[in-house]
This record gives structure tokens, sequence and C-alpha cells, in this order.
């Protein structure tokens, strides 16, 4: 068993059909019962590792196989001296062979099962509530006795334990599947990872989440998606001979007027990631063409009507603070740029010219790599809908993008996700919402120049993968409640 944030290295991800059919294959090859017999045992070793001093366990079990795990947890709990009570909601005579054997031993053992939804008395912050209801058997809303009960759950003080993800979430997508949702401060994902505990709502929802793969392994299986770990963003060491014009150029195009500052914070995180060279060109001819606080950076006024060889060689970063004024070099950097980074502003102005799409698509056809880095309303504008259907379904939203438009696409947000053609996606692992300041996608953006300028034949869905983790990361050591983007940037250089 293993706490599974932050990872160490990327993860395999598995939603609910991928996972029934590794049960499936795993429990052919075992001894009956032997999967929700070790699944018991795990639960119930987690139990008392995150509530040591508890002397009451009130286990909510479900009418399937999740129902069958807790039955079994609630076996080895009540070994140790916990007072541990099981409501069933659900026909006992119905329950799956598995969940029914469990049950059997259960009442043989003596354990408390009711079929009434009463909450036991007397729980206090030290004592614990297993979800043992739905798991991965949650296909539409809970309704009735089982909405109920969720709600009493979230009601209760103490810790809260789900098995394999809490009642009412969607493993697939992290969002809840209607009104009710459990509440958890810890989830065991058992078998697999399930990509719902990482993105949308699943980070809230589930707590701290552990896995246990119950002695399968799943070496032949080809996952729903990977979850980022810190191996994805390992710094390249320097030769001593290199110098800077080893690593690169970029140019930040953006800052129409009052919103230079965006432009800025990008291209002073270029720079802060490791670019030989930075330009700044500015969409304000009014804005001053220094930046007192970064000399290092090199400004220039229409860079973007250079001559197309020095663009073809330049990593550029377009749309930062561009507002209207940045679809005027778009067309150019989108034919031109062998490079690009597409954010913000450029990303609405892209989403409502039809032209623009096209010039966007034509770059993957000149083998010419494109990294789009949307939050979610400017994704619902590039795919024609609304924020809701983005976030219902973040996965396929951040793949239907890439096939779209022929990139990389970085869909922003709690669990970002990057996808790419014909590769699995990605679910970063790290970052808070100590983000959720104005600016920190301009340094997202321009890190992901600074890298990819240093790194140019890597591909660009490991260098959105790199910037990615390296962002959250450095929000995770920050530690505080929110963090300015200009102290972002020097976080990030420190880690």
């Amino acid at each position: 068993m293993q706490r599974v944030l932050p990872p160490p290295r990327s993860l395999a991800l598995f939603g609910a059909l991928n996972t029934r059919e590794i049960e499936r294959r795993a429990a052919a090859a075992l001894p009956p019962h032997t999967l929700m017999r070790r699944a018991g045992l795990a639960v119930g070793r987690l139990a008392l590792a995150i509530a040591p001093h508890a002397q009451r366990v009130w286990i909510c079990a479900g009418p399937g196989n999740n129902g069958g795990d807790g039955l079994e947890a609630a076996m080895h709990l009540a070994g140790t001296g916990k007072r541990v009570s099981v409501t069933l909601l659900g026909d006992a005579s119905r329950l799956p062979d598995d969940a029914r054997d469990a049950y059997v031993l259960a009442q043989a053992a003596g354990i408390a099962i009711v079929d009434a939804l009463d909450v036991p008395t007397g729980f206090d912050d030290e004592d614990l509530i297993i979800d043992a209801l739905l798991g991965l058997g949650a296909s539409r809303p809970p309704e009735g006795a089982i909405a109920e009960c969720i709600a009493r759950m979230n009601a209760l003080s103490g810790r809260t334990l789900a098995i394999d993800a809490p009642s009412g979430l969607n493993c697939g997508t992290g969002q809840p599947l209607g009104a009710s949702a459990v509440q958890a401060t810890h989830t065991l994902s058992l078998l697999t990872l399930k990509p719902g505990l990482f993105t949308a709502r699943g980070r809230d929802l589930a707590g701290e989440v552990w896995f246990d793969d119950l002695g399968v392994g799943l070496q032949d299986d080809s996952p729903d998606a990977f979850l980022i770990g810190a191996d994805q963003a390992a710094a390249t060491p320097r030769a001593h001979a290199q110098h800077k014009g080893s690593f690169g150029d970029v140019a930040v195009v953006g800052g129409a007027r009052s919103m230079s500052g965006a432009a800025l914070l990008a291209a002073r995180a270029a720079l802060a990631a490791g670019a030989g060279r930075v330009y700044a060109s500015l969409l304000d001819e009014q804005a001053p063409a220094h930046d007192v606080l970064r000399p290092e950076l090199m400004f220039r006024a229409h860079w973007w009507q250079s001559h197309h060889d020095v663009i073809a060689a330049t990593t550029a970063v377009c749309g930062c603070g561009g507002g209207d004024a940045v679809r005027e070099p778009l067309p150019r950097l989108l034919s031109a740029s062998a490079r690009l980074v597409v954010d913000a502003d450029a990303l609405n102005a892209i989403a409502s010219d039809a032209s623009l799409q096209a010039l966007l698509r034509a770059r993957a056809d000149r083998g010419r790599p494109t990294i789009i880095t949307p939050h979610p309303l400017e994704a619902a504008r590039l795919l024609g809908t609304d924020t809701g259907q983005v976030q219902a379904d973040r996965l396929t939203a951040a793949q239907t993008l890439t096939e779209r438009f022929r990139c990389v696409v970085l869909l922003k947000g709690s669990g970002t996700v990057i996808a790419a053609r014909g590769a699995t996606p990605r679910i970063n692992s790290s970052g808070n919402a100590a983000l959720a300041t104005a600016g920190t996608g301009d340094v997202l953006a321009g890190w992901i120049g600074g890298l990819w300028a240093q790194q140019s034949k890597r591909e660009p869905l490991a260098i959105a993968c790199a910037a990615a983790y390296a962002h959250g990361a450095a929000a995770d050591a920050f530690g505080g409640s929110t963090l300015l983007a200009s102290d972002l940037i020097k976080a990030m250089r420190r880690s």
C-alpha cells in the first residue's frame, strides 16, 4: 500500500471499464473470493493507520462488491477490538457472489449488520466512517436511501475512508454524478488508480489518496491516462562548455495596452526556465522598452514582423495579455513559427476566427508543433460549448481539442490535463489553489517556452508535462494560501 501524492514517478490510471476487465482476469487466476478478502484486509489496515484511536467504526455498505469490501473490513476491525457497526443498504439475498460470501462470514463473526439507516450515536473526531456504498458501481446520481446515507455520513465529525472512490463520484471524470457525493478525508483505490480521483472535483472529494494493487500488478495493461510524477520534471544537466546560444531564444508576443504585465511575467518565466535569450515584443507601443526588475530581457517591438528565418529559429509564446491587438501578429506566427505556445487572448482570437483555426491545424501538416494552454472557459470557446460541458469530462475535452486542432493541449484547472494526438492523456499531480491568482497562467506559458527553447528536439507533450509539474510543485512547496505570479517564478526557479 502506498500514499499516492506526490508520486515520485508517473502512474497508470484506469477507468471503470478497464478496471472491471483487470478485476475479471485477476479473479479468474485466483481462488474464489481472494480479491475481496485482500481488499477487506487492505481497508482494515489503512483504517487502523489513519484512525488508530477510533473506538467506533461505522461502515456504510452498498448492494454490490464495494459493500462486500466493507463487510470484509468490518471483520478485520472487529478483531482488533473496535466497535463496528454495518448499515447494509441492499437486499442481502441479491448480493454478488463475493459480497454474499463476505456477508455470511460477517454474520458468523457476530458483526452487527442492520438494513435500517440508523446512524450510530456518540461519534467523535477520533472515530471512523467507511464509505463502502458504491465505489466503481456508481453510474447514476445517488437517490433514496443511498443519497440519505451520504448526507448523514457527510454531517458526522470524524474521518471518512472511501473504498475505491467516494460514493457519488464518477471515477472517470472526477465530477459528482448528481447532488450527493461523499466528502472523504481518505480514499483507498484498490487494484487500479482511477483518473477521477485526480482531476475536477475528485481531488477535493477524495481527500488523501492511497493505493493497493492487491498483489495483481498491471504491467501488460493499457491505461486510460497517466498521473504525472516528479520524474517528468527532472532537470537536464548542462555541459561546461555550453553558452547562451546553446539554450535557444524565446519571443513573447503580447501585452496590449494596460496588459503589459502579463507578457512580462511570461518573458521573465521563460528566462528563469533557462532560455538563452528572451525577447519581449509588447503590443502596447507606449509601454516602457525595458524591465527594471529583469534588465536581462530584450525588448523588440514588432518582433513578429522579423524575417521568416528569425521567427522559425525562435520559440514563440503568443497571447499573454494580448487583447484584440494579438489578432494582427497571429497569422504570421501561426505560419512561420517552428515552435509555438498559444495562450489566453490568442486562444480567444482563434476561437472566433475560422481562418486562424485553419492556420493552427495546418501547422501539424508542416511538422510545426504547437502547445495550447486554455483554461476551461477558453477551451469551451474553442469547442463551441460552455465550461460546464468541458468540466464534466476534462479528459475528453482535452482529447477533442487535440484532435480538432492537431496540437498538444494543456487544459488548466484542478488536475491539469495534457493531451496529444495518438498518446495516452496525462493528469498533473502537482499544484493547489494557491495558484488561483492573476498571472500564474502567463508564468506557465512562459515557462513552457523557456523549456522548449532549450530542448527543441524533445516531444512537446513531454515539455508540457514537465512545465505543468514544475508549476504545481512550486505551489505545493510554498505552503501559503495565495502565491503571487511574480513570486511563483522565483519559487519555480528554486525548485
